[in-house]
């Protein structure tokens, strides 16, 4: 769905002359998943009584990912009419246009804009900032937002969860910190066993191209990846990451017959899944759905080790005294007993990046790990994963479509679309 659609949508809603715009800012100890439910149900909460009673729109990764359940299950969301793709087969961005238009038919009340911009290319969140300026004409908004720099300008009402908490706020700039300390003592710890790898070059693409029912994805992708770099990868929304990657990782069958090297070996020459995957640290939030066990915070450092979903069998000495090390780095040892389904989020992922790590894996890719996360924990994870890049032989391939402030990657790999095709260009670091 266009912009024009969307433009359409939004001039039949009737203007309330009485609205107000919130920002409810949230950080990672914030119960936001409850205010939500709330502010749909009966039990709303001060300062938000005006809303009680309307009919509300939800746009959130919850709602996109509900939507894209159900299309698996019945074939339909329900969204997607009059288009002939699948929400699950659209880039991030295209969801949310697609869920907004949606949103929109339904002449709502007011909107919940649930950190909106994660996962979206900067282009995008031009256009998106926008519209949602002209829905906010007529339509009252509460945006919960995590990072600073997500905060719509035209919003001058705010609070801060903490918590079940709701605390009013006169600015802000108060309900983010002046300065964040970040402290990671130590050395990063050694594996418990170094992977034999004698060449310089660990992945390289020649000329690759990739297209989907005649619709050119990739064009002329030339990359070269070496042992112990830190590469950021970037590119707009449906430009091709995923692709890229997923041809790293040895899931994607479009890297048959082209000229893909992946540790030594070119593609299609006998190699399994598996031999190109144990070479690999593999870490993107949406990982954390398939730990639905309740896993201790050590016992998941220590699946880490041994590549599975959970710990089921008796660790070692070794394993359970790496898993020390590591969560004494963090400063989460005094967790070690916690069930990593009730850690924070930026506990989650700080968690999970390190699990990724553990074994010094001859390529870590970490697919935007600071989605979501407010400004301190997105922080303190850059911090964790400069260090890694610093003290490791490890290649990162670093993953956002947000410029995180602090990163320190050697080079930068940006795919520009065309119309044939993203075409691969080396940026300054």
């Amino acid at each position: 769905m266009g912009k024009k659609n969307l433009t359409e949508t939004y001039s039949t809603i009737k203007a309330d002359p009485q609205q107000v715009h919130w920002a409810l800012f949230i950080d990672n100890t914030s119960n936001h998943s409850a205010f939500i439910e709330n502010i749909f149900g009966n039990d709303v909460p001060k300062p938000f009584e005006s809303f009680k009673g309307l009919q509300g729109g939800l746009f959130s990764k919850l709602a996109l990912i509900k939507l894209i359940d159900e299309e698996s299950r019945h074939g339909d969301s329900g969204i997607t009419k009059g288009t002939d793709q699948l929400l699950q087969t659209m880039s991030s961005g295209e969801q949310k246009r697609i869920l907004l238009n949606y949103l929109l038919q339904s002449k709502p009340q007011f909107l919940v804009l649930d950190n909106p911009f994660d996962n979206m290319d900067k282009e995008f969140q031009v256009q998106f900032k926008a519209q949602i300026k002209a829905i906010a004409e007529k339509v009252p908004i509460i945006q919960i937002v995590s990072r600073k720099g997500d905060l719509l300008p035209f919003i001058d009402n705010y609070a801060q969860l903490i918590g079940d908490e709701i605390m009013l706020l006169a600015n802000p700039i108060e309900s983010f910190p002046s300065k964040i300390k970040q402290s990671f003592k130590g050395n990063i710890p050694e594996p418990l066993k170094h992977i034999s790898y004698h060449d310089e070059i660990l992945i390289e693409l020649q000329n690759v191209n990739v297209s989907y029912e005649d619709r050119p994805i990739l064009k002329n992708i030339s990359w070269k990846i070496k042992r112990g770099e830190f590469w950021e990868l970037s590119g707009k929304n449906g430009s091709g990451k995923t692709t890229i990657l997923s041809m790293i990782t040895g899931e994607n069958p479009k890297g048959y017959g082209q000229e893909l090297y992946l540790f030594g070996r070119k593609k299609g020459t006998g190699e399994s899944v598996w031999d190109i995957k144990k070479n690999i640290g593999y870490f993107t939030p949406s990982m954390t759905d398939k730990f639905t066990g309740y896993h201790s915070v050590e016992n998941m450092m220590i699946s880490g080790i041994l590549d599975s979903v959970g710990l089921y069998v008796q660790p070692t000495e070794a394993q359970l005294r790496l898993a020390k090390q590591w969560l004494q780095l963090l400063n989460m040892w005094h967790l070690k007993d916690t069930l990593f389904h009730d850690l924070t989020m930026g506990q989650k992922r700080l968690v999970m990046t390190t699990r990724a790590m553990v074994k010094h894996p001859l390529l870590l890719i970490l697919d935007e790990p600071t989605a979501g996360l407010d400004d301190r924990s997105a922080s303190l994870l850059v911090s964790l994963v400069n260090k890694m890049a610093r003290e490791s032989n490890s290649t990162i391939i670093f993953v956002s479509h947000r410029e995180e402030p602090n990163l320190q990657p050697q080079f930068k790999y940006r795919l520009e679309e065309s119309k044939n095709g993203s075409l691969g260009k080396i940026l300054a670091a």
